[in-house]
């Protein structure tokens, strides 16, 4: 049975027809009848088909019967987006081959680059393929010198198809199944196991794997127990994804398919574990390394009435994104709340918007931020995700901080702009190559800060959307920063605190002070709106009194008796000015991140 199956994955940029070329596969394997066929029929979240990318990778089995001989052709289709790319990693240690797909009209991008190295290192079989050749705007030989010049593979090897009218799919899968290897077992283990690549929780059914199946057979009703957490449980249900559960009696050597475990706790389950049977019981499979976060936020209920709602909902989310991290903190302001990472600044939206849709929650997210490691001038190194944990000027002897390499591919006609976005962005290119077909790739290194300050809308500015970037951190570097504090009425507000740039101190300061001074209720004294940085106030305004007219209800009479009372609201607003407090609502908080 084993030789019959074919496992593989799609990797290509972001909108260049992965979907509609599984939608396509799904068709002419009769996977999906014809009057359920419908676009993005495995993005089935309604944010991926509201955005037209896949955020979440999903298994499909389908059968396809080629030389009167028929194959089953495990599909995970996966994400295409840089800041998903953990989702990719998983997916590629399921299957033995990829088809790697770059759009006839725009040629190989930056995150084809990406994934590409990442299935080489996994030793997967290449099956190249290009897209949207029924495009007026295709330029087929150029892609393919391309893709020849990339892989070092010759100019006939190179699929054509198009997901949309369908062309050349039907080829492509009988080359799937005469390329990609069949699945083997290991002889030298006499146990049954196999990797979890992903996982989802159900209330009724408890924790449901998403596994490969690496040696032996696992069949419902058996005993199993998981390598790392060390838990037992009887399998309840076993099947396969057709694309929805399908339930099958057994799972053998090769095959991807689901266990329902039954288990309801948490923490018991982790992606890259292995689940093997207890009775013959097999040493665990290579699994994962754990995704670091690279972006921070603090996200807090709008009520602290909805805080429990909250983290159960961020616990939920968990179950079915092992990327997200989160902490408990708590903020003066805004009352308790999550300290939350993320893989980038599009897995931040997501999640965020994920929370908003499908748990209802009103939510207050604070500006991103990223992970710096400090060394005080007690010598003391500690790492900070945050400018409140920043210690004052003067007690810091050396920040340091992430730096990235990005690869950017653009059209020659654009390199002067954009090196001017470089430039603004602190970043040094250090080569250029020329890909032909007037494009160029840029190897570009930069502080991670500034990728998240508006970069990447920059860069597509510059280069009027043709440029595409991938990034990876490489180490971490003396950085020139300082900690931004606000303090309304002399006293600090630690909310509006930001680590930037010294060399935009004064304009952050600046555009944050005079923000503030627009969106802050006047009081009944005079309030002073302050930033301070570099151990100095370096923006300053001030917010005038409320006046009363005290001697309105006056008329007529000696004018001395107008001339105590505004003496005695004099002394009144000195008092209040010397012992008054300003209520900063959260609506003023809101205004504040909203001009991030």
């Amino acid at each position: 049975m084993a030789n019959n199956i074919r496992n593989f994955s799609i990797i290509a940029h972001i909108d260049h027809g992965k979907s509609t070329l599984a939608d396509r596969m799904l068709e002419i394997t009769k996977t999906i009848e014809a009057r359920l066929m419908k676009d993005q029929v495995l993005d089935d979240m309604e944010l991926e088909r509201e955005r037209g990318i896949t955020i979440k990778m999903r298994p499909v089995r389908m059968v396809h019967t080629s030389e009167n001989q028929e194959y089953v052709l495990n599909l995970i289709d996966t994400p295409g987006h840089i800041d998903f790319s953990y989702e990719v990693s998983r997916a590629l240690k399921a299957v033995e081959g990829a088809i790697l797909l770059v759009d006839s009209t725009q040629g190989v991008q930056a995150q084809t680059l990406t994934t590409l190295e990442m299935a080489k290192k996994t030793g997967l079989v290449i099956i190249p393929v290009l897209s949207k050749i029924d495009s007026p705007r295709s330029r087929i030989e150029e892609v393919s010198e391309e893709i020849v010049k990339l892989l070092g593979c010759k100019k006939e090897d190179i699929m054509q198809t198009s997901g949309k009218t369908g062309e050349g799919v039907s080829a492509l899968l009988s080359e799937i199944i005469k390329k990609v290897p069949a699945p083997v077992g290991n002889s030298s283990v006499k146990g049954n196991r196999a990797l979890i690549f992903d996982f989802q929780y159900s209330n009724h059914r408890g924790v449901i794997l998403y596994t490969r199946i690496f040696d032996g057979q696992i069949k419902t009703g058996d005993e199993m127990q998981f390598v790392a957490s060390e838990k037992k449980f009887k399998t309840s249900e076993i099947g396969t994804f057709r694309p929805n559960e399908f339930k099958e009696g057994e799972l053998n050597v090769g095959e991807i398919g689901y266990i329902v475990t039954g288990i309801k706790e948490p923490g018991v389950a982790s992606v890259g574990d292995t689940v093997t049977t207890t009775k013959n019981s097999a040493p665990a499979l290579a699994g994962y390394d754990n995704p670091k976060p690279v972006v921070w936020a603090s996200v807090f209920p709008e009520s602290q009435d909805d805080f429990d709602e909250l983290r159960l909902a961020l616990f939920r989310l968990k179950l079915t994104d092992s990327s997200l991290s989160f902490e408990e903190e708590s903020s003066g302001i805004l009352g308790r709340g999550f300290r939350c990472g993320f893989l980038g600044m599009l897995h931040m939206e997501i999640i965020n918007e994920r929370l908003r849709r499908e748990f209802t929650l009103e939510l207050v997210v604070t500006s991103p931020s990223i992970n710096y490691f400090i060394t005080d001038n007690k010598k003391i190194r500690y790492s900070a995700y945050s400018a409140n944990a920043f210690p004052e000027y003067g007690l810091i002897e050396k920040v340091e901080e992430p730096w990235i390499l990005a690869k950017i591919i653009l059209p020659n006609d654009y390199l002067g702009p954009v090196m001017q976005v470089l430039y603004n962005h602190e970043a040094m290119a250090n080569n250029t190559d020329n890909l032909g077909d007037n494009r160029s790739a840029l190897d570009v290194e930069m502080p991670l800060r500034e990728l998240m300050r508006g970069f990447f809308d920059e860069l597509k500015s510059a280069s009027s959307g043709y440029a595409s970037l991938s990034y990876e951190i490489i180490d971490f570097r003396d950085a020139d920063v300082a900690k931004i504090e606000i303090f309304v009425a002399e006293e600090l507000v630690p909310a509006f605190s930001r680590i930037v740039s010294k060399h935009r101190v004064e304009l952050e300061a600046e555009k944050m002070v005079e923000k503030l001074y627009e969106i802050l209720t006047r009081q009944m004294f005079v309030t002073k709106v302050q930033a301070k940085a570099l151990g100095r106030i370096v923006s300053s305004k001030t917010l005038s009194a409320l006046r009363k007219d005290v001697t309105q209800h006056m008329y007529g009479g000696d004018i001395t008796r107008k001339m105590k009372l505004r003496e005695k609201q004099k002394k009144g607003k000195k008092k209040m000015l010397e012992r008054g407090k300003v209520s900063i609502g959260q609506d003023v908080f809101l205004k504040m991140m909203k001009n991030d």
